[in-house]
């Protein structure tokens, strides 16, 4: 690849340096490269982009990845966050990455996404999409929702819960995995159903096909002046529910395009995110 754009959260300082370092990196190999400092804005990267350099944690990927999608621009995170399964190139590496990049060694994973609408009154009034995971919750803390499931327009359960989390392969290892849910190895076509702090006893997460449509409606229980639902697009977007209002997800027609320059499998990777040990199978 020859076209490059760095997408730098820049109130970091040591964010702002390496995405100096690395513009300059590639332009002395004879490549392009711009830089867009704070979060990923379509208008201001360039048409002819081919890749998109991340610098933060997952969360700034995952805003990349739904700015940028339509648009074909592939990305690849370097981590300067935490616990990062989406950000592969940790800091010491980059120059690394950069001449695997140059020189087209690499891989490229389709990520699936999900797809969510807000429906009122029988009409959308908002409609959006999640790498990780689309989250129903609310806002008093000592309160909890009824939440009615169905799928593929069958009645599959109701129950009390703080919320539900429902997620891509890709999000297992966020909020999901947090709420007890299972990890999925990325690439999987599934949706992973997980509710948050259930009522009752034997509630577990649930696995359906990437191809089932599913529809919640969340109501209180008492009715109280503060109790606001809200709806979460991977952690960020959040529009308030109201009574009535029925959220309707399934899967994307769009998928993320995530580079991988390495040939470690997901649960090697896994491995080391989770703090386990190194060990050769015998």
């Amino acid at each position: 690849m020859k076209y490059f754009c760095v997408v730098a959260m820049s109130e970091k300082p040591e964010i702002a340096v390496a995405a100096e370092k690395i513009k300059k990196y590639l332009e002395d190999r004879g490549c392009v490269c711009s830089v867009n400092s704070g979060y990923a804005k379509r208008e201001n990267i360039p048409f002819e982009t081919e890749c998109a350099i991340v610098l933060g944690g997952d969360g700034t990927l995952l805003q990349a990845a739904r700015e940028l999608l339509e648009t074909r621009i592939r990305l690849i995170g370097i981590n300067f966050g935490n616990l990062g399964f989406l950000a592969e190139v940790e800091k010491d590496s980059i120059e690394t990455a950069l001449d695997r990049l140059i020189m087209d060694q690499f891989t490229v994973e389709k990520r699936m996404l999900l797809n969510g609408s807000i429906i009122r009154d029988d009409k959308v009034v908002y409609e959006n999409v999640a790498l990780n995971d689309i989250v129903i919750n609310r806002s008093s803390l000592m309160r909890v929702m009824q939440l009615k499931i169905s799928v593929n327009h069958l009645r599959l359960s109701e129950y009390n819960a703080d919320g539900i989390i429902i997620a891509t392969p890709t999000g297992s290892t966020a909020y999901s995995m947090s709420a007890g849910g299972p990890i999925v190895k990325p690439t999987a076509r599934l949706i992973v159903m997980t509710p948050i702090c259930p009522h009752t006893l034997n509630t577990r997460s649930i696995i359906l096909d990437a191809e089932d449509e599913i529809e919640i409606s969340a109501s209180s229980r008492r009715k109280y002046d503060n109790d606001i639902k809200k709806v979460f697009f991977d952690g960020d977007d959040n529009i308030v529910l109201e009574e009535g209002d029925r959220v309707v997800i399934r899967c994307s027609d769009l998928s993320a395009e995530i580079i991988r320059l390495k040939s470690r499998s997901f649960l090697e990777i896994l491995g080391k995110k989770m703090g386990a040990d190194e060990r050769t199978a015998t």
